[in-house]
């Protein structure tokens, strides 16, 4: 007959363990400092069920769902950056070309509406 596995940890230790998980940089920093390996922390966080109250996907999947959509935005956060560089580089060009064709540096003479 084998041994009955207990849980060496309890559970509000877990709990804190998990909640410090979420919004730590390193889990590897953050599981040394428990005095835990670090693969125990994401065993806890998936045996972790979620309480499913009716309102929606349960947790885990939620918090999947925005991970996508984080990962989405950056995405397309980073085209528009890529874009307005080039606009902006573009733009120089163009300046630079309208300086380089006016010979005497004078600015260019235009009419003023409402004169």
């Amino acid at each position: 007959m084998g041994k009955k596995k207990v849980n060496k940890y309890p559970a509000a230790y877990r709990k804190m363990a998990l909640e410090r998980l979420k919004t730590c940089k390193s889990a590897t920093d953050l599981a040394a400092e428990l005095g835990i390996h670090r693969t125990q922390l994401y065993k806890w966080r998936d045996q972790m069920v979620p309480v499913d109250d009716g309102q929606g996907a349960p947790a885990n999947s939620r918090e999947r769902e925005l991970r996508k959509e984080i990962r989405d935005l950056k995405r397309v956060l980073g085209e528009k950056v890529l874009e307005a560089d080039f606009f902006k580089g573009a733009l120089q060009k163009v300046e630079a070309r309208r300086q380089s064709s006016n010979d005497s540096g004078a600015t260019a003479s235009t009419t003023k509406s409402g004169s």
